[in-house]
């Protein structure tokens, strides 16, 4: 087998322990995952996680940023006039909930551990998001571009948090009203 092969197949291993810790995560939390859960759900022995994320804490960080990351490139392949710029990145995110459930309860998830690397991690991928919006907003034109950023965050956290706890009346209005 070559090297290339052999870097291909720890990087689909790699893959697959992310994947496995997006959902054990998810659906556990934090304090109550194990590595040994992940590696069992990846299929692998624990210490074959290790070798990828030396500490549980470095796995959800990887979990974490990567649900980020996701977040802002929906963000980033939004095209849009400067009227529909807020409804139209909303409507993105929607669709990634559907499509990413555990993301969003991982992001839930993260607000309430108290490691400080992760409260870090969390910290910085809200103000990457927060920041994105705010270029978003500045480059649309929008009027009080920096508040309405912030209005923004708040409300996709609370719709975490709604989708989270399965209360959609948290997030559902009606703009007519």
């Amino acid at each position: 087998m070559g090297l290339a092969m052999v870097r291909l197949k720890g990087k689909e291993r790699k893959e697959e322990v992310l994947e496995a810790g997006l959902e054990v995560f998810a659906q556990r939390g934090y304090y109550n995952t194990t590595t040994a859960l992940i590696a069992e759900k990846a299929g692998i022995s624990q210490p074959y996680v290790f070798r990828f994320f030396p500490t549980k804490e470095e796995l959800f960080i990887a979990v974490l940023n990567r649900a980020f990351d996701r977040i802002l490139q929906t963000f980033k392949n939004v095209e849009s006039s400067p009227e529909e710029l807020g409804s139209d990145l909303v409507k993105a995110y929607e669709e990634l909930s559907v499509q990413y459930p555990n993301e969003i309860a991982l992001q839930v998830i993260s607000i309430g551990i108290t490691e400080e690397a992760i409260r870090a991690a969390a910290k910085t991928g809200l103000s990457r998001i927060r920041n994105y919006a705010l270029e978003r907003f500045k480059a649309a034109g929008i009027p009080d571009a920096e508040r309405n950023a912030t209005v923004f965050i708040a409300m996709g956290v609370m719709c975490n948090i709604s989708c989270f706890l399965d209360l959609p009346e948290l997030f559902t209005f009606n703009e007519n009203k």
